[in-house]
Protein backbone atom coordinates (compact mmCIF):
# COMPACT_ATOMS: atom_id res chain seq x y z
CA UNK A 1 0.00 0.00 0.00
CA UNK A 2 2.82 2.22 0.73
CA UNK A 3 4.26 1.92 -2.61
CA UNK A 4 1.18 2.84 -4.27
CA UNK A 5 1.02 6.18 -2.28
CA UNK A 6 5.06 6.85 -3.22
CA UNK A 7 4.28 6.11 -6.81
CA UNK A 8 0.88 8.37 -6.52
CA UNK A 9 2.84 11.40 -4.79
CA UNK A 10 5.66 11.22 -7.64
CA UNK A 11 3.73 11.04 -10.39
CA UNK A 12 1.87 14.00 -8.89
CA UNK A 13 5.13 15.45 -8.37
CA UNK A 14 5.86 14.99 -11.54
CA UNK A 15 2.70 16.30 -13.23
CA UNK A 16 3.09 19.29 -11.16
CA UNK A 17 6.46 20.18 -12.29
CA UNK A 18 6.01 19.68 -16.12
CA UNK A 19 2.79 21.79 -16.06
CA UNK A 20 4.80 24.78 -14.31
CA UNK A 21 7.16 24.45 -17.02
CA UNK A 22 4.69 24.25 -19.92
CA UNK A 23 3.23 27.23 -18.12
CA UNK A 24 6.90 29.42 -18.61
CA UNK A 25 7.44 27.87 -22.08
CA UNK A 26 7.49 30.52 -24.67
CA UNK A 27 6.96 33.31 -22.16
CA UNK A 28 9.09 36.31 -22.94
CA UNK A 29 10.87 38.91 -20.52
CA UNK A 30 11.52 42.20 -21.57
CA UNK A 31 12.43 46.21 -20.18
CA UNK A 32 10.97 48.77 -22.03
CA UNK A 33 11.48 52.54 -21.32
CA UNK A 34 8.69 54.30 -21.30
CA UNK A 35 8.19 58.01 -20.53
CA UNK A 36 5.48 59.14 -17.55
CA UNK A 37 5.67 61.03 -14.15
CA UNK A 38 3.51 59.98 -11.31
CA UNK A 39 1.24 56.83 -10.09
CA UNK A 40 -1.59 57.19 -12.37
CA UNK A 41 0.77 57.23 -15.15
CA UNK A 42 1.84 53.82 -13.69
CA UNK A 43 -1.87 52.38 -13.44
CA UNK A 44 -2.16 53.94 -17.39
CA UNK A 45 0.83 52.47 -18.62
CA UNK A 46 0.43 48.89 -17.08
CA UNK A 47 -3.20 48.58 -18.01
CA UNK A 48 -2.54 49.33 -21.63
CA UNK A 49 0.31 46.83 -21.71
CA UNK A 50 -1.83 44.22 -20.15
CA UNK A 51 -4.58 44.70 -22.90
CA UNK A 52 -2.29 44.61 -25.66
CA UNK A 53 -1.60 40.81 -23.94
CA UNK A 54 1.20 40.74 -21.53
CA UNK A 55 1.21 38.48 -18.72
CA UNK A 56 2.78 40.76 -16.12
CA UNK A 57 3.68 44.49 -16.15
CA UNK A 58 5.55 46.87 -13.67
CA UNK A 59 6.24 49.87 -14.78
CA UNK A 60 8.90 51.96 -12.24
CA UNK A 61 8.31 55.45 -11.48
CA UNK A 62 12.08 56.54 -11.02
CA UNK A 63 13.47 54.39 -13.62
CA UNK A 64 10.68 54.79 -15.92
CA UNK A 65 11.18 50.95 -17.32
CA UNK A 66 8.24 48.81 -17.67
CA UNK A 67 9.30 45.59 -16.90
CA UNK A 68 6.91 43.13 -18.94
CA UNK A 69 6.39 39.53 -19.51
CA UNK A 70 4.46 38.54 -22.42
CA UNK A 71 3.83 34.60 -24.86
CA UNK A 72 5.15 35.40 -27.90
CA UNK A 73 2.57 33.59 -29.41
CA UNK A 74 0.22 35.75 -28.76
CA UNK A 75 1.82 39.55 -28.42
CA UNK A 76 5.01 41.26 -29.05
CA UNK A 77 6.84 44.22 -27.56
CA UNK A 78 6.28 46.69 -30.56
CA UNK A 79 2.27 45.31 -29.84
CA UNK A 80 2.61 46.22 -26.26
CA UNK A 81 4.72 49.52 -27.31
CA UNK A 82 1.74 51.01 -29.52
CA UNK A 83 -1.14 50.27 -26.78
CA UNK A 84 0.60 52.25 -24.36
CA UNK A 85 1.71 55.04 -27.06
CA UNK A 86 -2.28 54.92 -27.93
CA UNK A 87 -3.19 56.53 -24.52
CA UNK A 88 -0.56 59.07 -24.17
CA UNK A 89 3.09 57.88 -23.45
CA UNK A 90 6.34 57.55 -25.11
CA UNK A 91 8.60 54.30 -25.27
CA UNK A 92 11.51 53.40 -26.80
CA UNK A 93 10.24 52.78 -30.10
CA UNK A 94 6.89 54.48 -30.41
CA UNK A 95 6.25 58.01 -30.12
CA UNK A 96 2.48 58.35 -28.51
CA UNK A 97 -0.56 59.92 -30.18
CA UNK A 98 -0.03 63.41 -29.54
CA UNK A 99 -3.92 64.35 -29.15
CA UNK A 100 -3.80 61.11 -26.47
CA UNK A 101 -0.67 63.07 -24.71
CA UNK A 102 -3.09 66.22 -24.96
CA UNK A 103 -5.55 64.47 -22.82
CA UNK A 104 -3.37 63.17 -20.01
CA UNK A 105 -3.94 64.65 -16.44
CA UNK A 106 -1.52 68.09 -15.77
CA UNK A 107 0.75 65.68 -13.33
CA UNK A 108 0.94 63.10 -16.08
CA UNK A 109 2.28 65.40 -19.33
CA UNK A 110 5.95 64.36 -19.08
CA UNK A 111 8.77 66.50 -21.03
CA UNK A 112 8.73 64.54 -24.18
CA UNK A 113 11.37 62.74 -26.34
CA UNK A 114 13.91 64.55 -28.06
CA UNK A 115 12.48 63.20 -31.13
CA UNK A 116 9.04 64.65 -30.66
CA UNK A 117 9.85 68.06 -29.96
Amino acid sequence: MKSIQIIAVLLCNLFLGTTAFAQTKGVKKETIKVWGNCGMCKTKIEKAAKTAGAVKADWNEETGELKVQYKEAVTSSQKIQAAIGKVGYDTQDVTADGEAYKKLHSCCQYERKAVQQ
